[in-house]
């Protein structure tokens, strides 16, 4: 059972990933739905946990902030390249480089030769979504592939039905490390959710301070088990079975 590896409620901080995790997958990243009652179980959570809940993802804090409002979250985003503690704190950022606006250029022309794909902007990189355009994803992973071969401290991640640029030292472990550095994370162990490739590093860092990583295949199944999961844990404060 998930909850034989878990450390005790009270004593954790939960860390989530948000696409995929806490919401469905959608055809593009503007059109996700939050799901009613998500915000709800995310508020009861942070009171039982006395604030040691976070979203840790690759999407802008400004972006979180506006899907899961009045949430008032720790929010790692951007992989961790860019991290708010609590609400209303400043955002502080590691000194990481910025993708060359040239393979910014170049990726919105291959993107523009195949109606469908979408070129997803970052703070410090980007994302080549083909989730409409599976036959795509070739093209892209060799054009990302010629891009970073010429300039150093840049790395390529697959995601779902994605190729994402991005800084290499923006990881969602490097995330973990630095929130359960501060208040109110420190002295917790932490849960990392997540759901795919770019959330391994959140997990193996969870893991090697005591706590756990799940994946939500296989542990939970879908997004739709996961906030039923939460959910029932913001009620009882405790960690239910599945």
């Amino acid at each position: 059972m998930i909850r034989d590896v878990l450390p005790a409620f009270q004593r954790s901080a939960l860390l989530l990933d948000l696409d995929g995790t806490l919401i469905d997958i959608a055809p593009t990243p503007d059109s996700v739905v939050i799901p009613p009652g998500l915000t709800d179980t995310l508020r009861s959570l942070s009171d039982r946990l006395d604030g040691a809940v976070a979203i840790v993802t690759g999407r802008a804090i400004d972006v979180v902030d506006r899907l899961l409002p009045d949430t008032a979250l720790a929010i790692a985003g951007e992989h961790g390249g860019a991290i708010r503690y609590t609400q209303g704190s400043s955002i502080e950022r590691p000194d990481l480089p910025t993708a060359p606006e040239a393979w910014v250029r170049e990726a919105a022309d291959i993107v523009a030769a195949w109606p469908g794909s979408i070129l997803e902007r970052k703070a410090r990189g980007f994302a080549l979504h083909y989730r409409a355009v599976p036959d795509a994803e070739p093209t892209f992973r060799l054009a990302l592939q010629a891009m970073l071969a010429t300039v150093p401290g840049f790395q390529m991640l697959p995601g779902l039905m994605l190729w994402e640029v991005r800084p290499i030292g923006a990881d969602k472990g490097r995330a973990v490390a630095e929130l359960m550095r501060r208040s109110p994370f420190a002295g917790r162990v932490p849960v990392f959710i997540g759901d795919d490739v770019t959330d391994e590093d959140g997990m193996t860092v969870a893991r090697a301070m005591g706590g756990a990583g799940l994946r939500v295949e296989p542990a939970f199944g879908s997004p739709t088990q996961v906030r039923a999961w939460l959910h029932q844990a913001a009620a009882t404060g405790n960690w239910p079975d599945l």
